[in-house]
């Protein structure tokens, strides 16, 4: 990726990260750590890597995107707001009774939602399926997993990557958001999750270990593992949870609780200010 494009991407990864944090604040509930955690991750998916068009959410043709880690959803609410498939307005309707932006993804195909989750260690084996019927179709989507790591905590991925390694689908490609915090506190401490990308090797799948929030990174790593063929591929993406709220970051209570509308309010300038010093950088180096 050339320098432009790098900060088109930080661009819309800080609008998002905005977003996220108004729509919890607006709520008034949510979980903004973790949602900005898979900022960038979410960032290349939507406007770099995967195949999809806003005007035609349910083109057969797609790569699919399934939101294991569905507490995260207000960063992929704020995806499809950014990539047109949501008016801006939907940053009000969080959590609302009777909006589609309820605080786990429900299923929805006019919003590109591929499946209902929030029920940890389900989410790849809903990819798994979706994966496999492309196979038996003769389709070439990709489909695209997003995890957190206190999931793998859970048997069923497990059960999930012995069988894609199995069918070798390798129109799979899952990413485990390594932030290291769940709601409980550290992975570590509630229970080991490591070796993690021993675990995986050991489950016959293709890994890659990348920052999560070097976008260059991130991308060179999808583009490699959609040219690895006959294995599902993982990429374990470390990152910081509630990357870039300041007063977020490394905090275990900012899993599952946004800021009051105070807190917002004196922290936007600050969050815009510090953006625009990390863009003036990029253009320097």
């Amino acid at each position: 990726m050339n320098r432009e494009e790098v900060k088109k991407l930080k661009e819309i990864s800080y609008r998002m990260m905005i977003d996220v944090l108004q729509m919890t604040t607006e709520a008034g509930s949510g979980h903004p750590g973790g949602s900005l955690s898979s900022k960038d991750i979410v960032a290349v998916l939507f406007f770099k890597v995967m195949r999809h068009d806003p005007k035609n959410p349910s083109w057969e043709e797609r790569d699919r995107l399934v939101f294991s880690k569905g507490h995260a959803v207000p960063i992929l609410y704020a995806a499809l707001i950014e990539a047109g498939y949501l008016d801006r307005s939907y940053i009000k309707k969080l959590r609302k009774l009777g909006s589609p932006l309820q605080g786990h993804p429900e299923w929805n195909p006019d919003m590109m939602i591929e499946a209902t989750t929030g029920s940890l260690g389900n989410g790849l084996a809903i990819g798994n399926g979706i994966a496999f019927a492309g196979k038996l179709k003769k389709k070439d989507y990709k489909v695209y997993v997003l995890m957190g790591d206190g999931e793998l905590q859970e048997g069923t991925v497990w059960e999930a990557a012995m069988f894609a390694s199995h069918y070798a689908l390798d129109n799979v490609i899952a990413v485990v958001d390594r932030n290291g915090l769940q709601q409980s506190g550290p992975t570590e401490k509630s229970m080991s999750v490591e070796p993690i990308a021993d675990k995986w090797r050991a489950f016959g799948w293709h890994v890659q270990e990348v920052d999560g929030h070097d976008v260059e990174a991130l991308y060179s790593a999808f583009r490699s593992a959609q040219e690895i063929s006959d294995k599902p591929k993982v990429i374990i993406a470390h990152t910081t949870k509630g990357k870039g709220s300041l007063i977020g970051e490394w905090v275990t209570e900012f899993h599952g609780k946004p800021l009051s509308k105070q807190e917002l309010e004196k922290l936007l300038p600050e969050l815009e200010e510090k953006h625009k010093e990390e863009m003036k950088e990029l253009d320097v180096n």
